[in-house]
């Protein structure tokens, strides 16, 4: 009987939340802010190469891989120390990449270059180059390993690079200056976030062609100011958040209706997004108001604000 209560009393006890540490690239303050997701405030802030962009954390946890776009660098960050240990040869301006699913690789799109570098983490030397449309910015790869999806700012579309050949398999249109992409957990689709469109595409990967759009209005928004850039995924896969820039909100997708959620407002020019380990909490780093928002993701509510270094740019999260 002790043991029966016991079990419905652990039930009903709250889950305590996982404390996720963020790292987040300021991009005018040539500066990473390290926050304690568990107090929402800041542990350290690191300087770092020029105009920082895209970041991302190793899979072993060791290192933090940073885009110092006007140093034509990625930095190797030691996360223990917050030290410098390496710069690996990125290829001219890069702006974002994606560590492959391995670990062993990361895809670095070149802005200046139109160009895709893979690097080979282990060696720390560049492995191939693929030529892209003109602008690269986001970059993923697909679960299954194949594919590298790179948008094009200035050709306005997706280049699809096929990992069996090292080569571009073909390109896919969109609508104007694409920046940033996300597939989806099951493979099946891309989501591909354009900018000046305004919208976020839907492509079917199995064929590369663009089978939905997600349009945003928000009440007392202008439709101009509805930039879409960053989108990440829930861990369960069910809600897609997306910043809308200019719009100074990020909205919650019902990733299986494709419907929205709930806009929520967060601080002025968002940029990118990250989700929390337990799927809770999203952040946001908001590039005109030197701040990171904590969205409560069951309530559609920002329910914290940390001020980070000048234009937070991008968020990267690790346990």
């Amino acid at each position: 009987m002790r043991r029966l209560l016991w079990a419905a009393m652990a039930s009903a006890m709250p889950v305590p939340a996982i404390a996720d540490t963020l790292y987040v690239s300021n991009e005018r303050g040539d500066s990473v802010s390290v926050i304690d997701g568990a107090t929402r405030t800041v542990l350290a802030t690191w300087d770092v190469g020029g105009r920082p962009r895209g970041i991302t954390v190793s899979k072993d946890g060791r290192y933090v891989y940073l885009c110092a776009s006007t140093d034509h660098a990625v930095q190797v960050i030691d996360r223990a120390s917050g030290k410098l240990v390496a710069e690996l040869p990125s290829g001219e301006d890069p702006e974002q990449f994606f560590l492959s699913r391995d670990g062993g690789t990361l895809f670095v799109a070149n802005e200046n270059d139109a160009a895709l570098t893979a690097i080979d983490l282990s060696s720390r030397t560049v492995a191939f180059q693929v030529a892209v449309g003109g602008e690269p910015e986001g970059v993923a790869q697909s679960p299954d390993e194949r594919w590298v999806a790179v948008t094009s700012e200035e050709d306005n579309v997706v280049t699809w690079i096929d990992l069996t050949t090292r080569t571009a398999a073909g390109e896919t249109a969109t609508e104007m200056r694409p920046r940033h992409v996300e597939f989806t957990a099951d493979g099946r689709q891309l989501w591909i976030a354009a900018e000046i469109g305004g919208v976020v595409q839907i492509a079917d990967v199995a064929s590369r062609t663009i089978t939905d759009t997600l349009r945003f209005e928000i009440e007392g928004v202008a439709a101009h100011r509805i930039l879409p850039c960053g989108i990440r995924f829930t861990p369960d896969g069910r809600t897609a958040i997306v910043a809308l820039g200019r719009a100074d909100h990020v909205a919650l997708v019902d990733v299986a209706t494709r419907k929205i959620r709930a806009y929520v407002p967060v601080g002025r020019r968002v940029w990118h997004v990250a989700v929390s380990a337990d799927g809770r909490h999203a952040y946001s780093a908001n590039g005109l108001s030197d701040t990171v928002s904590v969205i409560d993701l069951d309530t559609a509510k920002v329910v914290g604000t940390v001020p980070v270094g000048s234009a937070p740019w991008g968020i990267a999260i690790a346990p």
